[in-house]
């Protein structure tokens, strides 16, 4: 039995919804093609952007002595226990006398602006005493301050004995509110550090070394940056000095 076949009417419609859905697909696929077009193209321009505003940013800094006019100070008889280029503090250390062992560790402050300091930071620095054969521990917490290019200045902001090292939690007594300390003892104090080499040259050093180093850490954090974006596809990098 021969099958019948089918309209001429039917055929057109199939052939017309075949070629509807046809173009709908192309169209489907070609608005998808320019959207990740078009957000490729966004992406590149944000990125390349990006990528010549830390390139700039990088030409200056590295063209530019932020500390040309400042003294460099001296270490004295410290010597340099830790300094490692990603960490923000420094650890030095020296002998004093009989065996006194002087420990400064030591970083920057928030930043502030007061005119009589070129500095942007000051610097919180750590200075711990210990003598031969005993466990005890004088630890005295300082802020050293810029004054000028040419100078600073450290001020004792508390002063604590401890039993041992391990004797530093929060329920332990170190000692009274520094600042109501009578001002002749507060003198003496900071006397003992100056003759252990606390000095303004020590001083010095410290708070210019600590800006140096934050400075260099910033251009690297800088190049990170960019070297990051050229890999992501950003752009090309160029020179940046």
């Amino acid at each position: 039995m021969t099958t019948p076949p089918l309209p001429r009417s039917l055929l057109n419609l199939s052939s017309s919804f075949i070629s509807r859905s046809y173009r709908s697909v192309i169209d489907t696929d070609l608005l998808s093609a320019l959207q990740s077009f078009f957000s490729r193209s966004y992406r590149s321009v944000i990125d390349t952007d990006l990528l010549s505003a830390l390139q700039s940013e990088l030409k200056h800094e590295k063209s530019s002595n932020h500390f040309q006019e400042h003294q460099g100070g001296s270490l004295g008889d410290f010597v340099v226990d830790w300094d490692a280029p990603q960490s923000q503090d420094v650890v030095l250390r020296r002998r004093y006398g009989l065996g006194e062992e002087i420990t400064v560790s030591a970083l920057l402050g928030p930043p502030h602006h007061e005119e009589n300091d070129s500095l942007p930071r000051h610097a919180l620095m750590k200075v711990c005493i210990t003598k031969p054969s005993l466990s005890n521990v004088l630890q005295f917490d300082c802020g050293i301050f810029g004054q000028g290019v040419s100078s600073s200045v450290f001020k004792i902001l508390s002063a604590y004995y401890l039993r041992s090292p391990d004797c530093a939690g929060a329920s332990v007594y170190r000692g009274p509110l520094y600042s109501s300390l009578d001002p002749e003892l507060q003198k003496a104090f900071k006397e003992y550090l100056i003759s252990r080499g606390i000095t303004v040259d020590f001083t010095n050093f410290l708070l210019l070394h600590l800006h140096k180093k934050e400075q260099d850490q910033y251009v690297n954090w800088l190049h990170n940056l960019e070297t990051a974006i050229v890999k992501d596809g950003g752009g090309t990098s160029g020179e940046s000095d």
